[in-house]
């Protein structure tokens, strides 16, 4: 498989960015938890959170008792700096994904007849905001050749040449030019879409 079709550089982990490849909750999960933590750590988490709980099941994590779920967020160590908050949020994240989509993250973005379409899909996810959705998007054209019609318009900034998020991420070195570029905007005081 090659590195632009779903091989994934993040977490510095062979394991955890195999993970990442071949379920497509375990990216989506890595993707909610990238906030306010180190990108390796978030996309880090989904291993750790498939090993305490043996494995990555929507439905399950959807029906868990909340307290459980929060313990093995929180289980050192912990799977984000706000473990009890994200694992409120995976939950959510997981019952939608049953609700809407039974069970299963692919099923969002397998059947998307446009980039809009996607888009509202993923915006529309606990958890994701509108640059967050449309950095997955990217992710999703860029990293797992996922690209339905129109899906540049609705992905952009996303969807350029420009290594700025974990969409560009597809080796060791371009981790480290994302994160230079990350540093530089914040510096300027601008953000990642700018």
């Amino acid at each position: 498989m090659s590195a632009s079709s779903g091989t994934f550089f993040i977490t510095g982990d062979p394991e955890a960015d195999g993970l990442l490849g071949r379920e497509p909750l375990a990216l989506l999960l890595g993707m909610m938890l990238d906030q306010q933590v180190p990108m390796e750590w978030a996309f880090a988490s989904p291993a750790k959170l498939a090993a305490r709980l043996g494995g990555l099941d929507a439905g399950a994590i959807a029906e868990m008792d909340p307290r459980d779920l929060e313990g093995a967020f929180k289980h050192k160590p912990a799977l984000h700096r706000y473990p009890g908050s994200m694992a409120r949020r995976a939950q959510e994240l997981c019952r939608h994904l049953v609700e809407h989509y039974g069970g299963r993250a692919e099923a969002l973005w397998s059947d998307a007849a446009t980039g809009a379409e996607l888009l509202d899909r993923l915006s529309a996810l606990p958890g994701f905001g509108s640059e967050k959705a449309r950095i997955f998007l990217a992710v999703l054209a860029k990293r797992r050749g996922i690209r339905p019609p129109g899906w540049e318009e609705a992905a952009a900034p996303f969807s350029d040449e420009q290594r700025r998020s974990v969409a560009d991420v597809t080796s060791p070195e371009t981790l480290q030019e994302v994160r230079a570029f990350k540093q530089a905007k914040k510096a300027a005081g601008r953000g990642k879409a700018d």
